[in-house]
């Protein structure tokens, strides 16, 4: 199999950081001893601290914001945001249904710029640099959410965003099987994507022009790393991972395999961060 283009660079983000003791491990050890080169942080979940600690630790680890505004905590109280959390100030676990709630309801606006505002201040507050911006299950790119975060993107210091593209001719050659899920969620990203490109353009927001693993569904396993790094595409791109070293052992084993390393430098590929972009 040929070798990439030597002019071909990639970001290996984790996301979820933040969200257990488990992923802050293994996203540590896939940096230090992998090829992560940046992670994604949930600033409302139990094991935000102790990530943040762990990044300050590692200053070559770019963090961004992981926005969730589904299947997760709240940064504001329930009583200021009642539209889409419970008492307990939990979002809905149905993105699907909460999506269409954030669409079709012009009185929740409101509430979630202010909840997409505290958890940007949350992150300010930690004291990390913001290396780049992205949603939990890529809800950054609902449009009535992107909407909010280019309104606001000088005051939140927005740089760099993911944008979901996954070429779906690619990926077909890179793995089989889930072909429901992989053709789904290609249409959803390409229908997202379409729209922000020219606004995150008029923005002079940075972004890679593909990012990979997302049609794989928790399956960025290393047969599929190491045939990515044999037919990456030359520019930037992002691998999109969920390392842990309990639930997605397979990914974390992917990020710190010698194979995959090798690989790595033997097809000239230079790893970085969406600040370096």
């Amino acid at each position: 199999m040929a070798a990439p283009d030597k002019s071909c660079r990639l970001i290996v983000n984790a996301d979820d950081f933040g969200r257990s003791p488990s992923i802050n491990a293994a996203v540590i050890r896939a940096h230090r001893e992998g090829i992560l080169t940046s992670a994604s942080l949930m600033v409302n979940e139990p094991a935000c601290a102790e990530a943040v600690a762990l990044a300050k630790e590692n200053p070559r680890l770019g963090v961004g914001l992981h926005l969730a505004l589904v299947c997760g905590r709240a940064a504001l109280p329930a009583r200021e945001i009642p539209g889409f959390v419970n008492a307990r100030g939990e979002f809905s676990d149905n993105p699907v249904a909460a999506g269409c709630r954030f669409f079709f309801s012009g009185k929740l606006k409101r509430q979630l710029h202010d909840e997409i505002a505290a958890q940007f201040e949350k992150f300010r507050a930690t004291g990390l640099k913001l290396d780049h911006v992205n949603g939990h299950l890529n809800i950054h790119l609902h449009p009535t959410i992107f909407a909010i975060l280019m309104a606001n993107a000088e005051k939140w210091g927005i740089r760099h965003l993911r944008l979901t593209c996954d070429p779906l001719r690619l990926n077909l050659k890179l793995a089989s099987g889930q072909l429901a899920y992989r053709f789904s969620h290609a249409a959803i990203y390409r229908l997202l994507s379409w729209p922000a490109r020219a606004t995150l353009r008029r923005k002079n927001t940075r972004h890679t022009a593909r990012v990979f693993g997302l049609l794989q569904n928790a399956h960025v396993d290393e047969a599929f790393v190491l045939k990515l790094l044999t037919q990456l595409p030359p520019g930037d791109s992002e691998l999109y991972s969920h390392p842990s070293l309990d639930e997605f052992r397979h990914e974390f084993d992917a990020l710190v395999s010698p194979r995959v390393k090798e690989l790595v430098v033997q097809a000239n590929i230079r790893l970085i961060r969406y600040q370096d972009l």
